[in-house]
């Protein structure tokens, strides 16, 4: 692997021209794509081998023409102070209201809310239920551009309108500014780190180049693959913050070979066979982890999954491409390692001569420990009590994932500005909680002997269940063998006590359906909520053993070693529940909600433990490899354990830390959208990848490795034979070194510089 590398990033740089040129084609050759493909709407959502999907499947197949799963709106009425919706004034601007919606040609049915009964109690409040005939990402324009005209029409005659449904989308508030200040900071850190506006511009640039790509193939693609705006999210979420992060590995490397007095030709080669092939290690843990997603079977989250697997791909192959062939424009602009003071990195000690070597006993000491080095010394000394303050402060903190409760949001959780959320309001108002997510029950009595009385049956059982305010009469298709009936629940939908009474529906219909063999099925948003949920808690385990297991053997090859692995497997676990509690703790008890903007709070979106799960594990496999493979090379060459984790902390810690405050950087950028799911995956990866990062992998790993001393790189002879030779730390490349050790510049400092590094 590493001999490879080693000359593709050669060729790369010597035939910088054509390989800027072919990542230039693909990135204008996706954007012409993506400006002449058609807009996509929303993504169609279904669940297939769920109650609810089999019961939506059913109605398209007894309903001919009902589009059961055709945009729906509500256009919600409410009467001025004093007045009521059944005034003559208001009742005709409603009446004219109902009769302009009814006018297009998507529209199946609008209700007129006065012979549906569809006006609150107190009677200043109302609504028009709105269906159309095709599903909302099929939905034209102009058929929402003339819902959102009338009900402003009906606005400014003088009533208070909102609307709610799919048939809109929310317009969420943009993070752009968020976006713009986490990049601002992961430019501000890479000039820090690789001190010049040159060498950090490399990985900006390649990132930006790298997500263009990604995103812009997504959104050419986004309409025939049916794909929505959270897969593009996504993948530009994950995609900048590996980019930066993989090009800064590489182009940190190249520096600190440079340090060592190589040509650059020479360094950039060596760069991309040793960091690059922990960068193909890294990117393979993560594309396994999104793309193992597929294995849930919810269409939707296996987009999403593939999608951003893609996009780290070509992060992968820019980093091992493109990154050699800027070096090389960037000749010596890009200084060598040793040329830069900084917190984290080698400083010279004051007074010391500059070609004096650490240990070399000339003069006095040469060079100032890094943070990093002492940081890791300290460790090695009390590995006990770092490794219990780690893992104890984790674990209080993930206590709170203890009460995790999971939901999908809904317009509930919109944000107050939106009509949407206006609209959920009005109707929690007028009609209760439980109004905004009816529960629909399909009888299934093509097999009994009497439809009618099941149907009866089910709706008289319905009625004696706890939290229920409303049960419609049931209504038959033509061919009478199948019966909608509508439950309005007291709660609000995405409660406890509405998915205790979906799962009671079913309890009593399995009852009905031994009485008088007819199926009963609970459908409808809700119920799609509460079993998306369920089929998500049930792939976990399953999930979480394949990702895994997969990479426990990916990195048993790459680290020679059972317990290494191991170690990193256990220690994911342990940051990945220490972030959902956090999740927990600011999103569901509303701890610091204010502080980030979460308006409502409320159950954990449905996807976030399985989602936290994939991405987290990959990245923090990314920062597992780029330290321990350092500190694997340093053991190799014959340093001793303890010195091993110093070394691999040496050359590691301060680039590791650095990526992980950029990708912290890019996630907490999302923070400020007013999507909620996309504000709670930001938050989640932000602190996920901080406790990851500067816990687990800077302290616990560490500690547990001193603790196991050479034990930790133990391999058994049958399975070292049987494992393929990835040679991540670069052995097959120290052939080259007496050949090719040069000074970097020619000039007799740098050889000196040299001298003081090898």
């Amino acid at each position: 692997m590493a001999t490879f590398l080693y000359k593709l990033g050669r060729l790369a740089f010597r035939r910088r021209h054509f390989a800027v040129l072919i990542w230039v084609a693909l990135l204008t050759l996706a954007g012409v794509g993506a400006a002449s493909a058609p807009a996509a709407g929303s993504t169609s959502f279904s669940i297939p081998g769920t109650e609810a999907q089999k019961a939506f499947d059913l109605l398209e197949q007894r309903y001919p023409g009902m589009s059961a799963d055709g945009a729906t709106a509500r256009v919600v009425f409410k009467a001025p102070e004093g007045e009521k919706m059944a005034d003559a004034a208001n009742k005709a601007i409603v009446e004219k209201t109902v009769g302009e919606l009814r006018d297009g040609s998507e529209v199946a049915a609008v209700s007129d809310p006065f012979t549906t009964n569809a006006v609150s109690r107190d009677g200043t409040i109302a609504y028009a239920s709105v269906t159309y005939k095709v599903p909302a990402m099929e939905l034209e324009d102009a058929s929402k551009e003339a819902l959102e005209s009338t009900a402003h029409q009906a606005q400014d005659a003088g009533l208070t309108v909102e609307m709610g449904g799919d048939a809109l989308q929310a317009e969420p508030e943009t993070a752009v500014a968020g976006e713009i200040i986490g990049l601002a900071i992961a430019a501000v850190v890479l000039v820090i780190t690789l001190g010049s506006l040159v060498a950090a511009g490399l990985p900006l640039l390649t990132a930006v180049i790298g997500v263009g790509i990604g995103v812009c193939t997504i959104t050419a693609l986004a309409s025939a693959l049916d794909l929505g705006d959270t897969t593009s999210t996504l993948a530009l979420m994950i995609g900048l913050a590996v980019g930066i992060d993989y090009a800064l590995f590489i182009v940190s490397r190249y520096r600190s070979e440079l340090a060592e007095g190589r040509e650059r030709e020479e360094a950039v080669g060596r760069a991309v066979g040793t960091a690059g092939s922990a960068v193909v290690f890294a990117g393979l843990t993560v594309v396994i982890a999104l793309a193992g997603l597929a294995v849930v079977n919810v269409p939707m989250l296996t987009k999403m999954g593939l999608a951003a697997a893609g996009t780290v791909v070509v992060a992968v192959l820019i980093a091992l491409t493109m990154i050699p062939a800027l070096l090389g424009y960037a000749g010596r602009k890009v200084r060598p390692a040793d040329e830069k003071g900084g917190l984290l990195g080698r400083r010279k000690a004051k007074g010391s001569a500059e070609g004096s070597g650490e240990g070399s006993g000339e003069g006095s000491s040469a060079v100032e420990p890094s943070l990093g080095t002492r940081w890791a010394t300290f460790v090695v000394r009390r590995p006990v009590a770092v490794l219990l303050l780690g893992v104890v402060g984790l674990g209080t903190i993930a206590l709170p994932a203890t009460q995790l409760e999971l939901g999908l949001p809904d317009d509930g959780s919109q944000p107050t500005s939106t009509t949407q959320r206006r609209a959920y309001d009005l109707l929690s108002e007028g009609f209760g909680p439980g109004f905004n997510g009816p529960l629909m029950v399909v009888v299934d009595a093509e097999g009994s002997a009497s439809p009618k009385e099941a149907a009866t049956a089910v709706t008289d059982g319905i009625k004696g269940l706890e939290d229920v305010v409303t049960v419609t009469p049931a209504t038959f298709n033509k061919a009478g063998d199948t019966a909608m009936i509508t439950v309005i629940p007291e709660s609000k939908p995405s409660s406890t006590q509405t998915e205790d009474l979906v799962h009671a529906i079913r309890d009593a219909g399995a009852g009905v359906a031994a009485d008088t063999d007819a199926r009963v099925l609970v459908t409808g948003a809700t119920a799609m909520n509460i079993d998306f949920s369920q089929k998500l808690t049930d792939a976990l385990i399953p999930y979480l053993a394949l990702v895994v297991g997969l990479a426990f053997l990916l990195l048993i090859a790459i680290f020679r070693s059972i317990l290494v692995p191991l170690k990193a497997a256990l220690g994911f676990l342990l940051s990945v529940l220490a972030a959902l509690g956090a999740v927990v703790a600011v999103f569901q008890w509303g701890w610091l909600a204010g502080l980030i903007g979460v308006e409502e709070t409320g159950p954990i979106m449905s996807m976030m433990p399985i989602f936290m799960v994939g991405v987290v594990f990959g990245l923090a496999m990314d920062y597992e490899v780029f330290l321990v493979t350092r500190m694997r090379e340093a053991y190799v060459h014959g340093e001793n354990a303890n010195q091993a984790v110093v070394t691999g902390f040496r050359y590691s810690a301060r680039v590791v830390a650095a990526a992980a405050a950029i990708m912290m950087a890019v996630f907490a950028g999302f923070i400020g959208s007013g999507e909620s799911m996309i504000k709670m995956i930001g938050f989640g990866l932000a602190i996920a990848v901080f406790f990851d990062a500067f816990v687990v992998r800077m302290a616990i790993v560490p500690a547990v490795l001193a603790l196991l001393g050479d034990k930790a790189w133990w391999l058994p002879k049958w399975l070292d034979r049987a494992l393929p030779d990835v040679d991540v730390e670069g052995e097959g490349l120290r052939a080259h070194d007496d050949a090719t050790r040069k000074p970097a510049d020619g000039d007799k400092d740098d050889e000196d510089r040299s001298l003081a590094h090898v």
